[in-house]
């Protein structure tokens, strides 16, 4: 019974990301991009978007690779290999903030400059990582 569930949930999470890079792609932003408050504001929203998509779709990635381990230690036994992926996945998300928010802080007093060098920051990170996730399978 369990083994069955974890099937189908492999596969409607790849079927999910499948359907995700097939229908969503992300939005070119760069048409919006302006110091004007009002303006600058509608770029944060269309990045923040983006930044939402590529969390999901490295989300994705994540729990498929977390199922693998899983079956992967059922099968072998190795139970060395989830504690480090854990621990590589926080790091990775420590290393992402902390490496976008001394960008954001150099930019200070500017807020809205600020804020579009960390989120394009975020966007960056988000791709390589997804894309790195994706490499393994």
């Amino acid at each position: 019974m369990i083994k069955t569930i974890n099937i189908f949930l492999f596969f409607t999470i790849v079927f999910s990301y499948e359907t995700l890079a097939r229908s969503e792609a992300l939005t070119d932003c760069s048409h919006l991009e302006s110091d004007h408050p009002q303006k600058a504001k509608k770029y944060l929203m269309c990045l923040d978007g983006n930044i939402e998509l590529l969390e999901r779709s490295r989300q994705t990635w994540i729990t498929k690779l977390l199922m693998d381990t899983e079956e992967l230690e059922k099968n072998t036994g190795n139970t060395q290999l989830m504690p480090i992926i854990k621990r590589s996945l926080l790091s990775q998300s420590r290393y992402m903030e902390d490496s976008c928010k001394w960008r954001y802080l150099k930019e200070l007093p500017n807020s809205t400059r600020a804020a579009k060098v960390f989120k394009r920051c975020k966007i960056s990170f988000l791709q390589q990582h997804a894309q790195e996730l994706q490499a393994n399978f």
